[in-house]
């Protein structure tokens, strides 16, 4: 292929230069240019030296390069015989594919792709025939207009060399007949040659638009070249999804080096630690000597400078030891982030073809260096041998001699999980090496947001073990700790500090916002900490006769806020309890509150009552005393009634029925039902579309009932005064009923569809009393057709 375009490129070089062709060709390619031609300055092919530069086997060379030109027009023809004898299975390929990709059953799909396709051949093959006498008229004018460089070379010859000039002049004529015909033959590898450039040339354009990846080849192609070039059997992929998939691997990869660097960094710091430690045991190692053998100075000069010689040389091993391993993890380090910087810019590549390339190499290396294993052991310890001089002139002096080092830093763990209670912590370290140690120090301060955190006050104990229980403390609060290690040669560095934390306090329930029914209850605490919780558990215990309720009988965990929704077994009793968990462990149950399964239950809202409205000690008793100034001054919250002299009810946030009854007196003038959260304040009950309501007056004649839902109400005449009124919600049947709970006589029924959950609400016209009554179970006799 090398040599065809080489002299494709020869082709044209004639035919746009015409005012160079009086020199000889020059082949550019490089099987030319290794048979020994020689290539010089371009400013020196104009000037008269150029005849003297070039060798006089040119001609042979000439004649070596038309032989090469003659072999490639055989292959080149060769090739153009099989693409043509390929053509005609063409038709068979193209039918294969359509089967493969479904495009059979659409005979103008395959009708298409086949005529595109050999249009396509056929502009890029065109007749032998033309091709031929187009390129002989060329090439036999380029061999023409060369003939003047060799009069000239022959010239040039005779001038120097007189006495064989008529020897040149038969050999030039011999050789300019057979390169006539060695031009004349070659016309045919010479067009071939043309073709096979312009193929190439075409095929590099295409190319360069590739818009699939070769996963076997692992390179960006055409998708011409999977239908019917060298990928055709291969398995590719989309682009975009290659080079996805690309990210997602080198993204991964990413996050494995930045974890390593993380641990390479960790130990690198821990060997700086080490180093230092070293140092400062040395200085201790040598003080000690010193004290000792100062004493006995004249006996044991010699031996002094001995041990003190050798305890230089362990020093200098451990620190040259110690150092390499650290100059080790800095190359390490910049390796990493050279890597992690190369990656990064590989990341921003916005041509998605350079980047898959690019990203292959790029994965490849990082799978390569990730393999690599990192040391991250010490190559030696910080301890010193133990050396004791044996002297037996001086066997007493030398057996007071001290030689245990200082001992190391100790590692405090971190906080277990349920190891604290609301008032103690327990407290574990641990040490690096095998060290001599008396006992340990341990200090604590609790942590602060505060700025002067660091005055804190500091508290310290002296303990034998590697752990301490540590009491007294405030319960959710975090504490700091550290420690350090105690022998007879002095008290180690100070460890990392830990934070640790106290367990929460037991929650507290709201009693007055319980609601519950027949098969569930909603439960509302608060926490006593300032600091939050992670969550908290609710306990149940179910109450029997034969239990003491005692046994939890089901738990509820991972309770995120302060309240629960709890579903309920019909007519039973619990015993609730709430903890509050934190990493430190769980806080003390609260107090227990008992819910009852038999009805609905629910509190009235003291902060939508109105000013003149009271409500009783049992909490569910309304009172009013007075009406002679219902918009009093007295003090009104933002969310009471102002004008109804009236109040809601908690809301009943459960889907089926519910049933409560109402105590009246029959000279009192009230209103009872239930109102959406965003009923008007300082409208009626009943006056709007967001209340329903059944309302007694009384008229000089009768006492008149009214069944309101804004502002209407249907003509119903009762004859007995109620007493007691039963009030049924029922969500499912979006209905809501009113009964005679006295003599079990139904009165009125709304039919509403509800599109929120609904609150009681009860209000007083006149000076009177209301005597409200849930957790009733619902009578047989309010069951409506």
């Amino acid at each position: 292929m090398s040599s065809r375009s080489g002299s494709a490129r020869e082709y044209e070089t004639s035919d746009r230069s015409p005012g160079l062709s009086a020199f000889p060709p020059v082949p550019e390619s490089s099987e030319t240019e290794a048979e020994g031609l020689i290539f010089y300055h371009m400013d020196l092919y104009g000037s008269k030296e150029r005849f003297d530069i070039f060798p006089e086997e040119l001609t042979g060379q000439e004649d070596r390069s038309l032989g090469d030109t003659r072999k490639e027009s055989a292959l080149s023809s060769e090739k153009f015989q099989r693409s043509q004898e390929a053509g005609y299975d063409l038709e068979k390929e193209v039918a294969e594919l359509a089967k493969m990709y479904g495009l059979d059953e659409d005979r103008e799909k395959e009708l298409e792709l086949l005529g595109g396709h050999l249009e396509m051949v056929e502009s890029r093959w065109p007749p032998a025939r033309t091709e031929k006498a187009g390129s002989q008229g060329p090439i036999y004018n380029a061999s023409k207009s060369s003939s003047p460089m060799k009069d000239q070379s022959q010239s040039t010859k005779q001038q120097g060399l007189p006495g064989e000039a008529s020897q040149d002049e038969e050999e030039n004529k011999a050789r300019a007949e057979d390169k006539a015909e060695s031009h004349i033959g070659s016309g045919e590898g010479l067009s071939s040659s043309g073709m096979s450039d312009e193929w190439n040339s075409q095929a590099v354009s295409e190319e360069e638009a590739a818009d699939v990846f070769c996963s076997t080849c692992k390179m960006p192609i055409r998708a011409f070249d999977k239908l019917f070039g060298e990928h055709k059997d291969h398995e590719v992929a989309q682009l975009p999804s290659a080079v996805e998939s690309e990210k997602e691997e080198i993204h991964k990869n990413m996050c494995k080096l930045e974890e390593q660097i993380a641990q390479t960094e960790n130990f690198a710091s821990h060997l700086e630690e080490i180093f230092i430690t070293v140092e400062e045991n040395f200085g201790r190692q040598e003080q000690n000597f010193e004290v000792h053998y100062n004493d006995a100075v004249q006996v044991l000069a010699q031996k002094y400078e001995e041990q003190l010689e050798a305890l230089g040389e362990e020093k200098r091993q451990k620190l040259e030891a110690l150092y390499g391993q650290l100059v080790s993890c800095g190359e390490h380090l910049d390796t990493c982030k050279e890597l992690t910087d190369a990656t990064q810019e590989l990341y921003l590549e916005n041509d998605k073809a350079n980047f898959m390339k690019a990203a292959v190499t790029m994965v490849d290396r990082l799978e390569e260096f990730l393999k690599k294993e990192v040391d991250l052991e010490l190559s030696t310890l910080p301890d010193f041998e133990e050396r004791v001089i044996d002297f037996s002139e001086v066997e007493q002096l030398m057996n007071s001699i001290n030689t245990i080092p200082a001992p190391c830093a100790p590692v405090i763990n971190p906080q277990a999980p349920n190891t604290a209670t609301g008032t103690s912590l327990r407290v574990c370290w641990g040490l690096f090496s095998d060290d001599t140690v008396e006992c340990y120090q341990l200090c604590y301060k609790p942590v602060s947001n505060e700025r002067r955190s660091d005055e804190q006050a500091e508290h310290t104990l002296k303990v034998k073990e590697t752990y301490c229980t540590i009491t007294n403390l405030l319960p959710n609060t975090q504490y700091e700790f550290w420690v350090s290690a105690l022998n007879a040669s002095g008290i180690s560095p100070p460890s990392e500090k830990a934070v640790y934390v106290t367990a929460p306090s037991p929650p507290t329930i709201k009693n007055k916002k319980i609601r519950s029914c027949e098969n569930a209850a909603l439960v509302c605490w608060e926490s006593r900490d300032i600091n939050p919780v992670d969550s908290y558990t609710v306990e149940l215990s179910k109450l029997t006769d034969e239990e003491n309720g005692d046994t939890i009988t089901e738990s509820i965990v991972g309770i995120p806020n302060c309240e629960v929704l709890i579903h309920l077994q019909p007519t039973q009793s619990y015993r609730i309890c709430i903890r509050a968990l934190n990493l430190g462990g769980s806080s003390e149950r609260s107090e227990p509150v008992l819910i009852h399964t038999t009805g609905t239950y629910f509190c009235l809202n003291e902060d939508t009552a109105h000013p003149l409205l009271a409500i009783l000690d049992d909490g569910f008793t309304i009172a009013c005393d007075e009406l002679e100034n219902p918009e009093c001054d007295l003090p009104v919250y933002d969310n009471s009634f102002t004008r109804c002299i009236g109040i809601l009810g908690s809301l009943i946030p459960f889907p089926g029925k519910h049933y409560w009854e109402v105590e009246v007196e029959e000279d009192t003038e009230y209103r009872i039902g239930v109102a959406f959260e965003n009923t008007p304040r300082h409208g009626y009950l009943g006056a709007n579309n967001s209340s329903w309501c059944m309302r007694h007056i009384i008229t000089p004649s009768r006492h008149k009932y009214e069944f309101l839902h804004s502002g209407m109400t249907p003509d119903i005449r009762i004859t007995t005064p109620p007493r007691r009124i039963g009030i049924l919600l029922d969500y499912e049947k979006c209905r809501l009923s009113f009964f005679n709970a006295d003599i079990a006589q139904h009165l009125y029924a709304f039919n509403s569809h509800f599109q929120h959950y609904v609150h009681p609400c009860f209000a007083l016209e006149t000076p009177g009393i209301l005597r409200i009554h849930t957790g009733i179970a619902i009578p047989p006799w309010t069951a409506l057709p």
